[in-house]
């Protein structure tokens, strides 16, 4: 319990002694690139470790997403309009990395989702661009999808989602491009009934109990927007300048307006090792978990964050992380290795954001953290490569 006690001085000073030995979570787990079979190091066994580049000319098929108004998100620290701007004609080149690993649990309930590019758009279906110097609003760029996805009482649900949501939400996105609709009604018609869709699908397509469920964090990254769409206590979080900004709210019982719910459709909400519906269930909002019904609903929480110059980073997360780390904490680590790694010269170096994830997953397994831990880490201001003079 020592380390669960540490300071976060102490960590970070832990971690600025890591980044001057080049270790990184991957070299101790021995997972540098994803692995076919899971390898594991003092009991902690990791189920893979990847970064990647999404290049600045792809152009995917066009597939599809719907969606529930949540109550506003309240984002701290001014933000001057200046700021707030169309960054898109310098953001397809999107640099990304993650880990997802079984820490100290018996079974890995966790998943993670990437797919660059998984459908296009002009300007003005995400983000309707009118600030100076955005991009035309005719423009067709990438847009890229991101997913957290932690299960619970068995990975059935987790796996789905990873395997299916993408899908569903770029379905659901075209049958919202209609007419009369704001381009954020239309993204959160299209998340809303995304995630109701996926939970519709369970009964016909996974073999899973009703005691099954999974939260899932899904961010759209378009060169103006940062969509968050969220359901349970997985968490997004972005790294603006010395910032570090919640995109999500934990749905959790005991959150006010939750509990209002919950108990005004007559359940009940109580501390059992924390606040639980019916004393099971750490969460009011999953994918699955029918037997909960209507007090757990598949319903998402959509937010909407104009994108920045400032933006450094965006970090999505199981809660084997947020369980042992601020957000605080977080962002300051994110942004001690941001930097470092972006002075580095060193030829053929980690990318940064796979340094970021594998740092944040050594600290929670440091902390104790008695979850898994799935981290995706993206990082919005990519170091240029040099071209060669020739």
């Amino acid at each position: 319990m020592e380390n669960m006690e540490s300071s976060e001085e102490d960590d970070l000073n832990r971690l600025d002694s890591v980044l001057e030995m080049g270790s990184t979570v991957s070299s101790i787990f021995g997972s540098d690139d994803v692995p076919s079979t899971t390898s594991s190091f003092e009991g902690i066994s990791t189920a893979s470790s990847s970064s990647g580049e999404i290049p600045a000319d792809i152009v995917a098929e066009t597939v599809v997403p719907r969606l529930l108004k949540p109550p506003a998100l309240e984002i701290s620290g001014e933000m001057a309009p200046m700021r707030l701007k169309c960054v898109g004609r310098k953001s397809n080149r999107v640099l990304w990395g993650f880990t997802s690993v079984i820490g100290r649990r018996r079974e890995m309930e966790d998943a993670v989702r990437v797919v660059p590019g998984f459908m296009s758009r002009t300007c003005d279906h995400v983000g309707g661009c009118t600030a100076a110097g955005s991009m035309s609003s005719t423009e067709v760029s990438p847009v890229h999808f991101f997913g957290v996805y932690d299960g619970h009482g068995g990975s059935q649900v987790a796996n789905f989602c990873a395997e299916r949501m993408h899908e569903v939400v770029a379905e659901e996105c075209d049958r919202k491009t209609v007419d009369g609709f704001e381009w954020q009604q239309r993204w959160e018609a299209a998340f809303c009934s995304s995630f109701e869709r996926a939970d519709n699908e369970l009964l016909t397509e996974v073999t899973a109990p009703e005691m099954v469920g999974s939260t899932a964090v899904v961010v759209i990254l378009s060169g103006c927007q940062i969509i968050t769409s969220n359901c349970g206590d997985s968490r997004a979080v972005l790294c603006r300048g010395t910032e570090t900004i919640p995109l999500t709210i934990d749905q959790k019982p005991d959150r006010e307006d939750e509990l209002v719910r919950i108990e005004g459709q007559g359940g009940k909400v109580i501390n059992w090792n924390g606040a639980r519906v019916f004393g099971v269930l750490a969460m009011s909002r999953a994918i699955g978990d029918r037997y909960l019904r209507p007090w757990i609903i598949p319903v998402p929480e959509v937010t909407f964050t104009t994108r920045s110059d400032e933006d450094e980073c965006l970090i999505l997360a199981s809660d084997g992380l947020w369980d042992v780390m601020s957000n605080n904490e977080v962002g300051e680590v994110a942004r001690r290795v941001l930097r470092r790694q972006r002075r580095s010269v060193t030829q053929n170096e980690i990318p940064a954001a796979q340094a970021v994830a594998d740092n944040l997953t050594e600290i929670a397994v440091g902390r104790n953290s008695s979850d898994n831990i799935s981290i995706i880490v993206v990082d919005l201001k990519p170091k240029r490569k040099r071209l060669p003079r020739q």
